[in-house]
């Protein structure tokens, strides 16, 4: 019976379907690269549809597992394994971005041992380190994962680098921006106190007036709902009158009248962040890690992560000392193990992209990505040193009588 290698692909936070490429361009590449090297084997690829990045991470493992499972099941029946929980015919090597990955691996996890790392983990009174993290793994894995494959996803944690050269550059930006606002300000002043003194002169030369009659029926009344702007229109006139400034204030009121939709938003907000919680759960991420090191000593599941990290382009940006002092020139996404082992982590080097979350999100693009064929040559030669040589030798095409 030949055998069946299946190549599963998870996206990450907020992506979809085209996150590998239009038109499932990288996991054919992909299958390109693997088919002379392994051509015992039947090879094949699913991408997990587009599912919702937000709520408990554990909800959404248990939702991709369960697909899993059915599309396995499948496969065993079409390749008529006889007992697909012992000899399994198909091996699935799991391949996420971003938080893909740590479903993968938290799928992977869940499969050999039956527990999760994400949250907390249930252990009968011992610690997490003496309790969950000693128990015997399942070696008759169901379906059978042969790998867990990164491509940047942040299993330390997120580089503070991200943050601290974004906010750098949005700190210099805003400082111009407010620099020229002062100056504007100053004119808009000076020419609204010129006014105000010429009319305060013209009033004191004027008699005084009877009181004016009420506006005409046909003009807006305060208490009038607005026509148009979609709520925003009256607060969008007063921040326009008052300048840039004074928009902050003029959205404040307008924040309240949308009190509504705003907390709907924040609702989501919340839900989503929800989702990305455990990447600031430093402990919760060790586990994760060392889980995985784990299942690849005793049962020989790979574990891979080739992260980004910023090439020549990075040195267009404008440098700040503290942040060069601080962080160092090496810019990456992902927090990089230095010392624990983690698994192979190779770096995917991007000589084109000029800060960190645009190398993240244009790895699987060759016209944005320089490094794209390195990316997948490395892809490729993980994958092929995972493969059990044993099940390999073992595929061989079916004998019709």
């Amino acid at each position: 019976m030949k055998k069946t290698l299946l190549l599963c692909f998870i996206h990450g936070f907020k992506g979809n379907d085209h996150t590998f490429g239009p038109n499932q361009a990288f996991p054919t590449h992909l299958l390109s690269l693997l088919r002379p090297l392994l051509p015992k084997l039947n090879l094949e690829f699913l991408i997990y549809p587009t599912y919702e990045t937000r709520g408990d991470l554990t909800d959404c493992v248990n939702r991709f597992r369960d697909w899993l499972l059915n599309k396995v099941i499948d496969l065993e029946v079409s390749l008529g394994t006889p007992s697909p929980t012992v000899e399994p015919g198909v091996r699935v090597i799991l391949i996420g971005h971003s938080m893909g990955g740590i479903v993968a691996a938290e799928t992977a996890i869940s499969i050999a041992s039956e527990q999760a790392i994400n949250g907390s983990i249930p252990n009968n009174g011992n610690s997490p380190d003496q309790g969950n993290m000693k128990a015997p793994l399942n070696s008759l894995m169901f379906p059978y994962i042969q790998g867990v494959l990164a491509f940047d996803t942040p299993y330390l944690g997120i580089s503070p680098g991200v943050v601290a050269h974004g906010a750098e550059t949005h700190y210099s930006k805003a400082a111009e921006v407010m620099g020229q606002l002062s100056g504007l300000a100053s004119i808009w002043g000076g020419a609204s106190n010129a006014a105000k003194d010429h009319q305060q002169h013209q009033q004191r030369q004027q008699p005084q007036k009877a009181i004016e009659a009420p506006p005409p029926s046909s003009q807006k009344q305060p208490d009038q709902k607005p026509q148009s702007g979609g709520g925003w229109g009256k607060w969008g006139t007063l921040a326009l009158a008052a300048g840039a400034v004074g928009a902050i204030t003029a959205t404040g009121a307008a924040a309240y009248l949308k009190r509504e939709q705003i907390t709907q938003g924040l609702t989501w907000a919340t839900s989503h962040l929800e989702f990305v919680g455990c990447l600031a759960r430093k402990e919760e991420l060790r586990k994760r890690v060392t889980y995985m090191m784990r299942l690849n000593k005793e049962l020989g599941v790979g574990f891979g992560n080739l992260y980004t990290r910023l090439g020549k382009s990075a040195g267009a940006l404008e440098k700040v000392s503290m942040v060069g002092t601080v962080l160092g020139d090496e810019r990456t996404f992902c927090v990089v193990p230095q010392r624990d082992q983690a698994g192979d982590w190779k770096p995917a080097v991007n000589d084109k992209a000029r800060d960190e979350t645009w190398a993240h999100m244009s790895m699987f693009e060759p016209k944005d990505n320089p490094g794209y064929d390195k990316l997948s040559a490395d892809a490729r030669d993980m994958i092929t040193s995972w493969v059990n040589q044993e099940w390999y030798e073992s595929s061989a095409e079916t004998i019709h009588a």
